[in-house]
């Protein structure tokens, strides 16, 4: 549950989107392989392995890395030099 909630942190800290998808895993390009998770992408011509990960939501992250879909964190209030991010 630790690597779950730390990938989710992680990309949400990098500003990245996931890609929720209607499938198993729940995410675009990912895919259950045995007890583990793999990802694959088509992109330029041709396809890209990312790897194979303990989570999917950890693949979900690397996917989002690796497409660069940065959406910064919206700044709700800022006051004496202090940002809340949502």
């Amino acid at each position: 549950a630790g690597t779950v909630v730390g990938a989710s942190v992680a990309a949400e800290a990098e500003g990245l989107q996931l890609h929720l998808a209607d499938n198993e895993t729940g995410y675009l390009n990912v895919i259950k392989s045995g007890h583990r998770f793999q990802v694959m992408y088509r992109a330029g011509g041709g396809q890209h392995y990312l790897g194979r990960f303990d989570t999917a939501i950890d693949g979900a992250v690397a996917y989002a890395r690796a497409v660069g879909e940065y959406k910064p964190p919206a700044v709700v209030a800022e006051a004496e030099g202090l940002r809340l991010l949502l």
